[in-house]
Parts: structure tokens; sequence; C-alpha cells
């Protein structure tokens, strides 16, 4: 139940964010440049390195002439340990452990790219260095989220959201690139090089994230309220409907990455020109996060969460039919806007309506069901794959973004 006040939101805000402030203190209307910017380069990083070791590893498995089956079990693989460590990782972020949280993870991407270029030459190695590498993820995107939150006041809070994650849309874009330059007319891209240069970047990403700093609290401060429990979070009016369409929108930009070579093995389309589809979708992304705060605030979240999800769709629906490239450069286009939308909605969103107390565990709640979505639905599409080819896994994932925005926006109608 909402209990209606006299008062506005933003003043609420700004009195939960009292007990939380930000290091070094953020005016309410105002970017925090100097946590902002290092932070903003490790977003770029991360996205790069995963845009770069997620798609090689699809073609290192191409390489390996693995079964189908292989390419669902690698993928829900870089899903299966966050799934049971989400929630408690979100704990100890509450307790103002968000930069230690970016520290560990960045050791551990540091590792699985190290392990990739060394050893990645059987299936068992690409699923087990594929799970390190989502663990060292989760703790990175987690303590992100967070660490973003402490970038700016209340007011500035959507424009760092979009701001991030036209970051990510810059190291996706980065990495497309890469892979698009290297592969150029070639069946499959120079795997080792790439798996080569995601290490460097990795590296990178180590010294950075250490110029991510805790936050100095003094002694009354450190003493924060208790997270609720899970159960009470998921009463939360329209929680449980935002984390189902991050569920939906994050597996689908998953699904994407891993099959899109094997489609373009199907039709014949050389690595280069996936690489080039990759790239409009980063740069589609791009166009959308950077016009996110504004559009928000002109139509609104509901709107804009059903109308993002549901371009996302048709981009998928056009893009498993049997097209020329041409048609599926627009379709890819297409779902990079609706969902570079729907995704920071679904950021945003959750920070909106979880309890200050609890936003790292809400967060990883999120992760959870994403790390659900990205296990489960990649190996029940490897299956269809196995069956129907990989158009029909595209179709299938337009229609389940089209009804989850619809449902969305029908649970919005009953708060």
């Amino acid at each position: 139940m909402i209990i209606k006040l006299p008062i506005s939101r933003e003043l609420i805000e700004t009195c939960q964010d009292m007990s939380s402030p930000p290091t070094p203190a953020a005016p309410a209307r105002d970017f925090n440049w100097l946590a902002l910017m290092p932070f903003m380069l490790h977003a770029v990083l991360l996205q790069y390195i995963t845009s770069v070791t997620r798609v090689t590893t699809s073609y290192r498995a191409i390489e390996l002439d693995l079964p189908l089956f292989w390419y669902g079990l690698i993928s829900s693989g870089y899903a299966l340990l966050p799934i049971f460590l989400a929630v408690p990782l979100g704990r100890y972020i509450d307790k103002g452990n968000d930069a230690k949280t970016i520290w560990m993870g960045s050791g551990l991407t540091l590792a699985s790219n190290l392990a990739f270029w060394l050893w990645s030459d059987g299936p068992l190695q690409l699923v087990g260095f594929t799970v390190l590498s989502g663990i060292g993820q989760l703790f990175l995107m987690a303590g992100h989220q967070i660490y973003s939150v402490r970038c700016a006041g209340p007011a500035g809070r959507e424009s760092v959201f979009g701001n991030y994650m036209v970051a990510l849309a810059v190291g996706q874009m980065g990495g497309s690139l890469t892979m698009s330059w290297l592969a150029d007319g070639l069946r499959v891209p120079p795997t080792a090089t790439l798996f080569l240069l995601a290490l460097g970047a990795a590296l990178a990403l180590f010294v950075i994230g250490f110029a991510m700093r805790p936050e100095q609290l003094s002694p009354h401060e450190k003493i924060r309220p208790p997270s609720p429990p899970v159960r009470e979070l998921l009463r939360v009016p329209g929680l449980v409907s935002v984390i189902v369409a991050s569920v939906v929108t994050v597996s689908s930009v998953d699904l994407l990455i891993a099959y899109l070579p094997l489609l373009a093995i199907e039709r014949h389309i050389d690595a280069g020109q996936v690489g080039i589809m990759l790239t409009i979708r980063a740069v589609a992304a791009i166009f959308a996060r950077v016009f996110y705060a504004p559009l928000l605030g002109l139509f609104g979240r509901v709107s804009t969460t059903l109308v993002s999800m549901i371009a996302g769709a048709i981009g998928f629906c056009i893009l498993a039919l049997p097209l020329p490239v041409l048609f599926m450069y627009f379709a890819i286009a297409l779902l990079g806007m609706g969902l570079g939308f729907s995704i920071t909605l679904c950021l945003s969103n959750v920070v909106d309506l979880a309890p200050v107390a609890a936003r790292g565990t809400a967060m990883t709640m999120r992760i959870t069901g994403n790390r659900m979505g990205q296990f489960i639905v990649p190996f029940g599409a490897s299956l269809v794959a196995s069956a129907s080819g990989v158009g029909a896994i595209l179709l299938l994932i337009g229609l389940a973004l089209a009804v989850s925005g619809v449902a969305v926006r029908m649970a919005y109608a009953r708060r």
C-alpha cells in the first residue's frame, strides 16, 4: 500500500540519503566528478571485456566444432554461481562495501581473462572460465550500481544512470569494433588475439578499480539500519514486475551475443559483418541512453518502458526472418535502441522503488533474476536451436519482450 503525503518525493529521497552521504559529499543537483570519472572509465573497460570475451567464447566453441548443446551450457555457466551469490553479496554491499566489491570483481575478471588466453582449448575449460568470468562480472555490476548512487545527489541520479549505461554501450561498441577489425573477411576471427586484448583491458580494469574508494563515514554513520528481508522487498509494489522485465531484457541481449555468430554461420555471413551488427547495436544503445533522462521526464517511466520493450520485440522478430543483411542491420538498430532504454529503466526503477537501506540487496535480487534467466533461458534455447534453428530463438525472445512490456504496464496501473 502506498500512502500519499503532501510532500515531494525528491524531499523524501533527500532526507533518506542523509543517512548515507556520498564521499566526498555531492550537492543535491551536482555530480561528484572525482568519483564519476574513474567509475565511468571502469564501466567502459568492463563492458569492452565482456563484449569481447562472450563473442570470442562462442567463436572458440566453433573452432572446437562443439555440438549446439555446449553453446547453451557455456552461456548458462556465466550465470550459474551468481544465482546463489548475488543476495549475500547485496547484504555485504549494504554495509558500505561497494568499493571493496569492485576491487574483488576486478581481480576475478583479470584471473578469468588470463585463463581464457592461456587454457581455453576444451569445452570444460570454456565452461569453467565462463563461470569465473560471470562471478567477476556479478561483483562489478553490483558494486557499480550502488557506487553510482554516490556519484550525484537525488536530482542528478537519473543522469548518472544514463551516463553509466552510455559508458557500458561505449565499451560494447569498442569490443564490437575490435572484433570487426580483426575478423574482416574471415569466417572465424583470431580468437587468441581477441582473448589477449581482453586480458590487457582486464589488467587496466584491475588498476583503475582502486581509484574507487569506500565511503568515509563517522562512527555514528557506520551504524546502518538493518536491510529488510527479501520476502518483504518482494512485496514492494511494482518491484517484481521490474525484476521480471530486467530478466527478459538482459537474457535477450545475452542470447543475441551468444547466437548471432551461429546465425551468421547459418546465413553465410562473415565475422566482420557480425562485428558491424554488434557495433550498430552499441551505437543505437548509446543514442538511446544519451537522451534517456530527458525522454524519461517527458513520457514517464511506464510509457517509456512499454514502447522500448515493444521496439526491441519488433527488432528481434525481424532478425528472425531470413532477410538480406541490410534488413538485419535495421533490426539490430531497432532492438539496440529499445533495449538501451529498457535495460536502463530496469536499473533506475529498482533504485526508485527499493528502500534506501536495502538498495544493494534489491539490486542483487535483480541480478539474481537476471542470472537465473541467463542460466535457464540459454539452456532451453539450445534445445530450441537444435530442433528449429537460431531464428526460432530470436522469435521467442521478441514475443517474451512484448509480453513483459505489457505486464509492466499492467502492474504499474494496479499500483
